[in-house]
Parts: C-alpha cells; structure tokens; sequence
C-alpha cells in the first residue's frame, strides 16, 4: 500500500510546529546569544528541534498501527528519544549537571537495548560472531556517544538537519537495494519530519534545534542502526559509512582533544566543520558540501557494502580515510584563539 500521505503528514506538521516554536522562544526570549565559543553572529532563537520530537513521536505509533513498525521498536524508539528529548529540553531552558544528564543518557540508551535485545551478531570479513555481553556494551557506549556527538555537531546552521535528512533518505536506498522494505518507513518518516524543521533551519538558520532536538535524533538514528543489524550484520556497517561525517569530525576532535589535555566537558568550536566554516565565511557552503559528501561518496560506499561487494569493516575504513584527511586538513581538535 502506499503510505506517502503519512510523510506528507509528517512534513507540514513538523514545519508548522517549527514556526510555533519560533514564536514561542522570541516571546520566552529563549535566544542563542553569541560568545567566543558560537560559530554564528546574531541571537537566535532555540529549540526548534522539539517540533522533529513531537513530529516523529506521532508518526511512530501510526507507523505500528499499519504494521511498518514492530511494537518493541516502537516502545524501544519512543521511550530512549523521548527520554533524551526531555533532558535536552529541561537542559535548553535552564542548567542541568553533565553527571545527572550523562546518567540519563545511559538510561535511555538502556532503555533502547532492553526492546532491541543488545547488539546483533556482528560481521568480520564474512564471518558472523555474537559478541555477547560485550557487544551489549558496545552498543550501550556508541549510543551515548551518537546522542552525544550529534549536539557537538549542530554548530552551524543546517548541519544536523541536512545530515539527518541525507543519512535516513540513504538508509532507506540501501533497504531497497537489499529488500528490506519492512525497515523503511521508520528512516523515511524521521527524514520527513527534520525537512520540516530544515524549512527554518536552513542557512541563515531562522531557529536553532537546541538540545532536545540533537539528542533526540542522535539516539534515534544510533537505535535504528542498530536494528539494521538484526536484519541483516552488514547493515550496521552501512549505517556506520552513512554517518560517517559526524562520526569521523566528532571522535577525531574528541581524541585530539584528550591527547592535548583540554577540558573536553567545556565548550568549544574547534571541530573541523566549524574550522571549515570559518574559513569559507559560509555555513551554507559548508553544509551544502556535506550533503555532497554523503550523496557522491558515503551513500556509494554503503550501497556496495550492503550489496556484498565490500566487506563491512574493509568499507567504513576506506570510507573513513578521506574524511580523516578532511579532518586533519582543517585542524580538528585544535584550539581557536
């Protein structure tokens, strides 16, 4: 059947929401005021990210509804990025600890696995191995990091929209291509509910996400990668090439950053997408680029992985390599005076 007027739904209901939430924070005075560490020049409204929460939120259950989403995927989505999305929230308009938010990360990450059953049997080099408790772990600290990278990365206007938008639409190509129509819908509804938010958000950013938004959809992509693996070890590995950017930006200035003994808790702007915006003058540049990347090189490199062309790990390494090298080209991790 065809269910396109569900992502049509979805779409106007987030944009609308967007222009809500606008209102809201300039008469809350919930604005982004710009310092040292902000890669933009003019206080913004935030939090507009809650209209991408409540859009897919309603979606979710309409999605199990019409059996293009299992019951435990439903509770196991809702319950970790409402989870996430309330922290955020609460953090946006007003303060809460990095010790009580990074527990609740942890919650909600647990939370996801419980209806996820841990982590699928993993694929190396055409062998499928069942990592165990082990892989329960890993898959608990790369879902609190997703979260957690996702709002280091929404810096500049439309980044994380336009990343979100491009990795779910690609998921949904490399189910096509392998015939796993059943895991569709749920990437294609979250693409259609951040293009909504993406109307207001597009560089020059009218409202930014904030928090509850960043989160929300680093857990939810993170938790959807994860379920891949169920269906099929080798699309966990195209998912990691899907989010390759984020992914390849966040960690490397992470670690450059523990090596060099900064404080990484504090806020900063010295990834490479932020670097690489202040040299072009230009978020839209930088965000446009982005999209090309994922369009032109990591969507390509995940189809082949998906289709058994490329071996999983052998991918996301050479995957990663040019990114990597954008990385270091721009000096991630490095400190701006």
């Amino acid at each position: 059947m065809n269910y396109w007027w569900l992502l049509l739904a979805v779409f106007v209901v987030s944009c609308g929401l967007t222009w809500v939430l606008r209102r809201y924070a300039l008469a809350k005075s919930l604005m982004d005021i710009p310092n040292e560490r902000s890669s933009h020049s003019t206080p913004t409204p935030r939090g507009g990210g809650v209209a991408i929460v409540l859009a897919f939120c309603a979606a979710a259950p309409v999605l199990a509804g019409l059996g293009l989403l299992s019951p435990a995927d439903l509770y196991g989505l809702l319950g970790s990025g409402l989870i996430v999305a309330v922290i955020g929230f609460a953090d946006d308009h007003g303060h809460i600890a990095a010790r009580w938010r990074l527990l609740g990360h942890f919650i909600a990450a647990g939370w996801a696995l419980f209806f996820l059953s841990g982590l699928a049997p993993v694929s190396f080099f055409g062998l499928v191995i069942d990592l165990g408790w082990l892989g329960s772990a890993l898959a608990l600290i790369y879902l609190v990091w997703m979260l957690n990278l996702y709002n280091f990365m929404d810096g500049i206007d439309g980044l994380a929209s336009a990343e979100a938008v491009c990795v779910c639409l690609g998921a949904a190509l490399v189910y096509w291509q392998t015939a796993h129509l059943e895991l569709i819908w749920a990437p294609v509804v979250l693409a259609g509910a951040v293009a909504g938010f993406l109307c207001w958000n597009f560089p020059p950013a009218k409202i930014f996400m904030g928090d509850a938004g960043s989160g929300f959809l680093g857990i939810i992509l993170g938790v959807l990668a994860l379920k891949a693996g169920w269906a099929n070890p080798e699309l966990l590995w195209s998912w990691m090439i899907l989010l390759g950017v984020f992914m390849v930006d966040a960690t490397f200035t992470l670690v450059r950053r523990l090596l060099q003994r900064q404080k990484v808790y504090q806020a900063h702007r010295s990834h490479a997408y932020q670097h690489a915006a202040q040299s072009f003058a230009s978020h839209k540049k930088v965000t446009l680029a982005v999209v090309v990347i994922n369009v032109a090189w990591l969507l390509p490199m995940s189809m082949l992985v998906a289709g058994g062309a490329l071996s999983g790990l052998l991918g996301v390494v050479l995957a990663y390599l040019p990114l990597v090298g954008l990385a270091i080209y721009f000096n991630a991790g490095a400190v701006t005076r």
